[in-house]
């Protein structure tokens, strides 16, 4: 069974919500042009000041993702 890895991209300050929901539309379009496998692509807001944008793909899959897309952070899902 493989495992899944979350990919995250931090975005802070009072626009950080709609940035990270802007780059979760870019996550998708990136995996539909290149017909790319993933789990989940999503958001989620720690506080007023800071939101995160992931996406969830199997590990065979994380290099490819990792170098096209150079996340801030990776761990484990």
């Amino acid at each position: 069974m493989d495992r899944k890895i979350k990919l995250i991209w931090d975005f802070k300050g009072p626009d950080g919500l709609e940035t990270a929901k802007h780059h979760c539309i870019h996550l998708k379009e990136f995996t539909q042009i290149d017909n790319l496998p993933y789990i989940e692509v999503n958001y989620h807001q720690i506080n007023d000041f800071h939101t995160i944008a992931y996406i969830t793909v199997e590990e065979k899959y994380m290099k490819t993702f990792r170098d096209a897309l150079k996340p801030h952070r990776g761990e484990l899902a």
